[in-house]
């Protein structure tokens, strides 16, 4: 008989100071909104035909930024799971910013 034990996940880490989780929050919004506003910005100066260029690269930067916060932050196990701006902020505020503050 062979025993199948699954492995257990961490969850996401829950931030206990506030230090930490404004930190986490300051990532989040720039995970989130930045490619919307240098969309915006963009448009605003110069006209609609650059500001779409604009969006088409930050949503790629944006996207290349996200994926290496999540492969620093999050164990590598979990990596296949699918993660939101909050919890890739949640993950890399604890494990790389706050790691002698939140216990």
């Amino acid at each position: 008989m062979q025993n199948d034990f699954i492995e257990m996940m961490e969850p996401t880490p829950k931030l206990h100071t506030k230090k930490c989780q404004a930190v986490s929050t300051a990532i989040w919004i720039f995970l989130k909104f930045t490619t919307y506003i240098t969309t915006a910005i963009a448009w605003y100066i110069y006209d609609y035909f650059i500001a779409f260029f604009v969006l088409i690269l930050t949503f790629i930067v944006m996207g290349i930024v996200r994926s290496k916060l999540r492969n620093i932050a999050i164990p590598t196990k979990q990596q296949e799971y699918q993660y939101n701006d909050k919890g890739i902020a949640d993950w890399y505020a604890s494990r790389e910013i706050c790691i002698g503050y939140d216990e």
